[in-house]
C-alpha cells in the first residue's frame, strides 16, 4: 500500500504539471487512505506538500512574466493570516468528539474529512464545466475590490487551514473577477499565493504536532518529481482536455469519502 501511496504522490505532481493545478486536492486522501495517517496530521502534511510543489510549479510562470506580484500580496496577506491562525488556534480547538447523531459519533477527524470531501465535489465542478472560448483577452485597468478580496482571501485561508488543500479553484476565479487578471496570469499568481499561505500555515502548526520529517520530505520529493514529468508531458498533451476527466475522478473520490466516513 505504501508503494501505491508514493506512486500516487507522483501522480499528484504530474497533474499539477500537466493541468496547472487541482492535483493537490488528492494529497489528503492519499495520506489518509494509503499511508494511514491521522486526518488532522494529514492536513498539516498536505500544507507542506502543496506549498513546496506550488513553489516549483510557479517558477515557470515567473519566467514567463505571468505572476502579478502586487495582486499576490493584496490577496495573499488576508489568506496567509487566516491559514496561520486556523492551524495555530482553530484546528487544535476542535474537540475530539464534535457532536453525535443517534449512535453515530462525529469526531474531529470525520468532520475534517467530510469538509474535505465537500470541497472536492465543488472543485470537481470547476474542472468538469465547459469553459467559454476566449479569442482575445482584453487588458483591463486593474482595480482592487478590497472588501471582497479581504473576505475571499480570509475564507480561502480558513478552508486551506482546515483541510490542507490549496484552494486554487476558489482563488483563480476571484483573481479574474475581483482583480481583473487574465486567466494565465491568474493561474501563475494563484500558485504563488498557494505556496506562501500553505507553507506559512504549516509552520503555524501547533508545537505539539509530531512531524515525521523523513517521510514528509520523501513524499514531497516524489510529488515534485511528478511535476517535472507533467511539464514534459504538457508539451505533447493538451492539459485542458484532460481536466474534465480528472474532474470526474475527483468527484468520484469526494463521493467515496463521504460514503466511507458516514456509512463504512
Amino acid at each position: 500500500m505504501e508503494f501505491i501511496g508514493f506512486f500516487a504522490a507522483i501522480f499528484i505532481g504530474i497533474t499539477l504539471g500537466l493541468i496547472g493545478g487541482g492535483g493537490s486536492i488528492l494529497t489528503v486522501p492519499v495520506l489518509v487512505y494509503l499511508f494511514y495517517i491521522d486526518p488532522i496530521l494529514a492536513t498539516a502534511y498536505s500544507l507542506f506538500i502543496v506549498g513546496a510543489t506550488s513553489v516549483v510549479g510557479s517558477v515557470s510562470y515567473f519566467r514567463k512574466g505571468l505572476v502579478n506580484v502586487k495582486t499576490a500580496i493584496v490577496f495573499g496577506i488576508p489568506s496567509i493570516i487566516a491559514v496561520f491562525l486556523t492551524r495555530a488556534y482553530l484546528v487544535p480547538a476542535i474537540p475530539a468528539e464534535v457532536f453525535t447523531v443517534g449512535d453515530f459519533v462525529v469526531t474531529n477527524s470525520i468532520l475534517l474529512m467530510l469538509l474535505f470531501a465537500v470541497l472536492m465535489v465543488f472543485a470537481s465542478y470547476s474542472m468538469i464545466k465547459k469553459k467559454k472560448k476566449v479569442t482575445e483577452e482584453i487588458v483591463q485597468e486593474q482595480k482592487f475590490n478590497y472588501p471582497l478580496i479581504l473576505l475571499e482571501g480570509s475564507v480561502v485561508g480558513v478552508l486551506t487551514g482546515l483541510v490542507g488543500a490549496g484552494g486554487g479553484f476558489l482563488i483563480i476565479p476571484a483573481l479574474v473577477i475581483l482583480s481583473k487578471l487574465p486567466m494565465k496570469e491568474a493561474v501563475g499568481t494563484s500558485l504563488v499565493i498557494i505556496a506562501a499561505k500553505s507553507l506559512i500555515g504549516f509552520f503555524g502548526e501547533s508545537s505539539a504536532t509530531l512531524i515525521d520529517w523523513t517521510f514528509l520530505f520523501k513524499i514531497t520529493a516524489f510529488a515534485i518529481g511528478g511535476i517535472f514529468i507533467g511539464i514534459a508531458l504538457s508539451k505533447k498533451v493538451d492539459g485542458d482536455k484532460l481536466k474534465p476527466a480528472f474532474g470526474w475522478f475527483v468527484l468520484v473520490m469526494g463521493i467515496y469519502i463521504i460514503i466511507k466516513e458516514i456509512f463504512l
